[in-house]
């Protein structure tokens, strides 16, 4: 397999000349991992800095065979939603009153709302399989750069996209924190914490256009 070349918006990055290259030759040493090797990057090629407005942490991808899409809480064209995306689009729909969105999240990626999953592979039926294999960064230094760059939005589901986002710059941006919307603790205080039509009010003030969340 080649290795994946980053996506050009985000080749600057420290990481991709100095620890890319060993990542890539762990990964290609051990298959059966997914999402397929050109979907790495796919939350970075659909949404590069300059269009980032929102950023929503995932932890890694699904590993259930197949249902991999480099965009964290994304599901495959066509296929129904479950667990934590289906809490989230029950949330979509409460929130902002419209119909929600099929479980391909592609129209959020196209309109700024970066699906960043903290850890970008994962051992085919192994959830965090990958966690501390040189993912961790990679991610930090997105989140680096996007908060010293230009106000965004940071949509932070669970302690763990908290706890990574401790540290960022806050001035300026909008942060919107609440459990995390898996099965298990939705209830506890995601269901109802409306963070769709927070962005939107935030971005409007800011004077950028508002994420149709429906697409």
């Amino acid at each position: 397999m080649n290795r994946p070349e980053p996506p050009a918006a985000w080749a600057h990055l420290p990481f991709f000349a100095t620890q890319w290259p060993a990542l890539w030759d762990r990964l290609a040493a051990n298959p059966g991992w997914q999402p397929a090797p050109e979907a790495i990057f796919r939350a970075l090629a659909l949404t590069p800095p300059d269009a980032a407005r929102v950023v929503i942490l995932g932890q890694d991808p699904y590993h259930t065979p197949g249902r991999a899409t480099g965009l964290a809480f994304g599901f495959p064209p066509g296929t129904p939603p479950r667990d934590s995306l289906r809490n989230i689009l029950t949330e979509v729909a409460t929130d902002t009153g419209h119909v929600a969105p099929s479980a391909d999240l592609t129209g959020w990626a196209r309109q700024g709302v970066l699906l960043l999953n903290t850890v970008l592979t994962v051992p085919v039926g192994q959830a965090n399989g990958h966690k501390g294999w040189g993912w961790e960064p990679l991610v930090a230094q997105i989140l680096s750069h996007l908060a010293t760059t230009a106000p965004r939005a940071f949509l932070l589901w669970g302690a763990p996209a908290q706890k990574l986002c401790a540290k960022l710059p806050r001035d300026g941006h909008l942060f919107v924190e609440s459990p995390h919307p898996s099965p298990l603790a939705a209830y506890r205080g995601f269901f109802g914490s409306r963070p769709f039509s927070a962005t939107n009010r935030w971005l409007a003030a800011q004077g950028l256009s508002e994420i149709d969340w429906s697409a």
